[in-house]
């Protein structure tokens, strides 16, 4: 299975924000869209970084409060690990294993088109082992 085909399934709508915008910017876009992490992207679209509630809470301890006021520049990853559409989906689960990492920006030709998270690949292999089990029972009993 490819990356495609949880993009297929779940859409590609994909949050950003800019480096520049405020912590406190960012928080209300985790709270009000129920997600994880958002996609840092510069005034050309670019993939600059990536933020999410972790990066908060480690923001907080350093800075109390006034986190809130600095800018996500201050708190993002900037190394960014994505993937493509045609990435092979347990190849981009066991990077994520690897790596510790909840989301992957997925880019086509160069540019931002979607994101997956672990969860997004979970969700995609639970429906398949039951998808499989189905056929399976019907098989036996058809």
């Amino acid at each position: 299975m490819r990356i495609s085909d949880v993009i297929n399934h779940k859409g590609s709508e994909v949050v950003t924000a800019r480096p520049d915008d405020n912590v406190a910017h960012l928080v209300g876009l985790l709270s009000s869209r129920n997600i994880g992490a958002v996609v840092i992207a510069d005034a050309d679209g670019a993939v600059v970084g990536i933020a999410g509630e972790r990066d908060i809470v480690r923001a907080l301890d350093r800075s109390g409060a006034g986190a809130l006021d600095e800018p996500i520049s201050s708190l993002m990853t900037p190394d960014v690990f994505t993937c493509g559409m045609d990435d092979d989906l347990a190849e981009v689960a066991a990077a994520m294993t690897e790596h510790r990492i909840r989301h992957f920006p997925v880019l086509v030709d160069g540019r931002l088109t979607a994101i997956v998270s672990i969860g997004d690949l979970v969700k995609n292999r639970i429906d398949q082992l039951q998808s499989e089990q189905e056929h399976l029972v019907n098989y036996l009993h058809g």
